[in-house]
């Protein structure tokens, strides 16, 4: 049986096996593990398969249910986003101002937001306003 040290000096480092050797991922968190949002499992198993939504408006509507129910937000009783700016939300997705725009009148459509005012939004917790009450989400009342 080898030793420990006979087969460390066989083994190559990853820099030397420099074809074979993985890309490496450049992390913004420093190497810490990606960040995860709760999203409710009715969305995959409910509101995607009824409603048939495009992929921008599915990101543009997980976007702002970041912003409202899986990130701080002094709003979140109420089920507003902050005050974003268009700009940093379509940037940020890399869509088109005219793809957010029709995203966002077709989620108003499907009552899943609201606009407040221009750049803040009411996002239910449960999507549809039939599965909040059936899950007993209420909401203070902001108007």
């Amino acid at each position: 049986m080898e030793d420990l040290t006979n087969i460390l000096k066989t083994h190559l480092s990853k820099s030397k096996l420099d074809k074979k050797a993985e890309p490496t991922i450049n992390r913004s968190n420093s190497g810490d593990s990606p960040s995860a949002s709760e999203i409710p499992d009715i969305f995959f198993d409910h509101i995607l398969v009824n409603f048939k939504l495009s992929r921008i408006e599915i990101m543009v509507l997980m976007f702002l249910y970041r912003k409202v129910w899986c990130r701080p937000n002094i709003n979140k009783l109420h089920g507003i986003s902050d005050l974003l700016s268009h700009e940093s939300i379509y940037t940020s997705l890399s869509i088109t101002r005219d793809e957010l725009y029709h995203a966002i009148v077709k989620l108003e459509n499907l009552n899943f937001i609201e606009t407040i005012r221009a750049g803040q939004y009411f996002v239910r917790k449960y999507f549809t306003e039939e599965l909040d009450k059936e899950y007993g989400q209420t909401y203070d009342n902001f108007l």
